[in-house]
């Protein structure tokens, strides 16, 4: 499956290559995309991610895990989501959105299939 790289970011809004949906926060693997939706898991910045906003994505089978913690990187990954990803086995990056975005992209570029999480505001 193609994995669309990351068209454009700005606070609050991200678009995929390919696909005419604008994302606040999304959830990308390859083959496919979904708004990262934070009341379905119960996630406010802290104490950050859970270990469900990343397990839909990791369940995909594909590595790394690319994690996008905000513009200003308010966003902070629990203790319980790090564990879980490593009793997963699953090698995960976890960095400021922006950064996020060019690591995932350049992964895509060598054709690394990648899932990735990220939050475009604060």
């Amino acid at each position: 499956m193609a994995f669309p790289k990351t068209a454009s970011l700005s606070w609050g809004q991200m678009k995929r290559q390919g696909s005419p949906l604008t994302y606040k926060d999304c959830q990308v693997w390859p083959g496919g995309s979904r708004a990262w939706d934070w009341r379905e898991t119960g996630t406010e910045h802290s104490p950050g991610a859970q270990p469900a906003d990343v397990k839909e994505v990791t369940e995909k089978g594909v590595q790394p895990l690319v994690m996008g913690r905000g513009m200003c990187e308010a966003l902070k990954v629990s203790p319980s989501t790090v564990e879980y990803l490593q009793k997963q086995g699953i090698v995960g990056q976890v960095l400021q959105t922006e950064q996020a975005v060019k690591e995932c992209n350049a992964l895509v570029v060598q054709g690394v299939r990648v899932d990735s999480v990220f939050h475009s505001t604060c």
